[in-house]
């Protein structure tokens, strides 16, 4: 997702960022922390300021992240205290519901948990350390890097994708057989029912 870039050059605590979603797909985190890990050196350090986390500079000073939630969290899992991020947006000016119902209507907060349900905004974590796992989120994030859609610019698309899954299989087989969920979800992902998703790439008529 393209962002104007206002970056700012003093590093952020990664716990002071402020999470827009309840949940990650942990196993996406992992597979993010073992690409940081073939980083040597230099490259790291290029890597790490190659990508800076966008945010919105809201109340109280506040940094909201609204993109890269799993490569903050795998940052701070391999030891990373801070990290530079880039304000898309100031609205330190607007407080409470004001702030939150701008985000929303720009597609730059999604308040559901892991079961797919929509929560109050005040439910949110305080920190990526608070950031749930979600399974089917690692399985549309798998689904797309092996083709089953097309990456796109809607806000939270992997999201979306996620929800379609969960209404389509149990999460038992997506814990006990990834593998086999991913078989199937590549299955669904070219279905007609799938036809409405962003980045739907499934035959046409």
């Amino acid at each position: 997702m393209p962002y104007p870039r206002d970056p700012i050059v003093e590093p952020v605590p990664i716990e002071s960022l402020r999470p827009t979603q309840m949940t990650v797909g942990m196993r996406e985190v992992e597979d993010k922390r073992k690409r940081l890990h073939a980083q040597k050196g230099k490259k790291m350090g290029k890597f790490v300021g190659g990508h800076m986390i966008p945010v919105v500079w809201g109340p109280k000073e506040r940094y909201y992240i609204v993109d890269h939630h799993h490569l903050s969290l795998a940052l701070h899992k391999e030891g990373w205290e801070h990290v530079l991020v880039t304000v898309i947006s100031d609205l330190r000016q607007l407080a409470g519901d004001a702030f939150w119902t701008f985000c929303d209507h720009h597609g730059w907060v999604y308040p559901y948990d892991a079961n797919g349900r929509r929560r109050d905004f005040s439910e949110l974590p305080k920190s990526v350390t608070g950031l749930k796992d979600d399974p089917f989120r690692s399985l549309a994030g798998e689904l797309r890097r092996a083709g089953g859609f097309a990456k796109d610019l809607t806000p939270f698309s992997e999201f979306l994708w996620a929800d379609f899954l969960r209404g389509q299989m149990k999460p038992k087989i997506v814990e006990k057989d990834f593998e086999a969920a991913l078989e199937k979800g590549l299955r669904l992902a070219k279905s007609p029912e799938a036809a409405y998703l962003p980045g739907w790439c499934g035959p046409h008529d």
